[in-house]
């Protein structure tokens, strides 16, 4: 795919992966519409970007949030492309989660990309060079402790994305899936980058995850899985599920420790 003087669609831009996935695809000529939720991280970000950027505000784990974005989508000549990058993390014990909690961060996870992506398939599928790009996770691939609820997440919008581009073969856009691995953002907890520096879970910067998206739209790649070991583990997961589990048991107290004192986590 050529980048250049393509429209992408980017949510949760405010974030790490969103922001650094912005710069990567404008360095190349893409034009750009940006989602966020917070107004102060939005001006930050537009000051890195072309003049031309276009903006929104909103919370899409709200049928209003979704119905504007489709709107901003839409409007001007409409968009080529779409990442799906929006999304809230959680880190610490499920037990302690309260139902709201898990009720939300379902909703911004799953729920709300698979809503957007009905609401955009037909502008998507009529483009010649469209394209969905899906922000998953090695977490939604490998059962980890302290990250179930946010896990299964990942783990549904990983099986609903590999569903529908089979579903839609050559009729629909190009799907891309994405499956970092721990990335240093503000999503993550302190607590969480605490246990990931104890335990030497390795962390890529969001340079390097938005450098790897552009890689692959650009060499039309399906998959982007990050991470060698990650690659390994996720595959052993799959089909020697009992090595991963003794692998995890030996971890879990200190999992366990830095889970109990996890704070709340933000939403790119």
């Amino acid at each position: 795919m050529n980048l250049a003087q393509r429209t992408f669609l980017i949510t949760g831009a405010t974030g790490g992966i969103g922001g650094a996935l912005a710069r990567a695809l404008a360095e190349r000529g893409a034009r750009l519409r940006v989602h966020g939720r917070k107004a102060e991280r939005m001006t930050a970000l537009l000051k890195s970007l072309p003049g031309e950027t276009r903006s929104l505000l909103g919370d899409l784990a709200t049928s209003d949030g979704r119905a504007e974005l489709v709107r901003f989508a839409a409007s001007d000549g409409g968009v080529d492309a779409a990442v799906l990058n929006a999304a809230g993390g959680h880190f610490g014990l499920y037990a302690s989660m309260q139902p709201a909690e898990i009720e939300q961060l379902l909703c911004t996870d799953l729920l709300a990309p698979m809503l957007l992506t009905h609401a955009l398939l037909p502008q998507l599928s009529a483009r010649p060079q469209g394209a969905l790009v899906m922000i998953g996770s090695t977490l939604g691939q490998i059962g980890h402790p302290g990250f179930a609820a946010y896990g299964a997440a990942k783990g549904g919008l990983r099986t609903f994305a590999e569903a529908l581009s089979r579903e839609l073969g050559a009729q629909g856009p190009r799907l891309l899936w994405v499956s970092p691995r721990s990335t240093r953002t503000a999503m993550n907890s302190a607590s969480a980058r605490a246990m990931n520096a104890e335990l030497n879970v390795a962390e890529d910067p969001p340079e390097a995850v938005a450098a790897a998206i552009v890689d692959a739209l650009e060499r039309d790649r399906p998959r982007v899985q990050m991470g060698l070991a990650e690659k390994v583990f996720v595959r052993l997961n799959a089909v020697i599920p009992a090595l991963v589990d003794r692998a995890m048991s030996s971890k879990l107290a200190t999992i366990q420790r830095h889970a109990r004192n996890a704070q709340p986590q933000t939403q790119s």
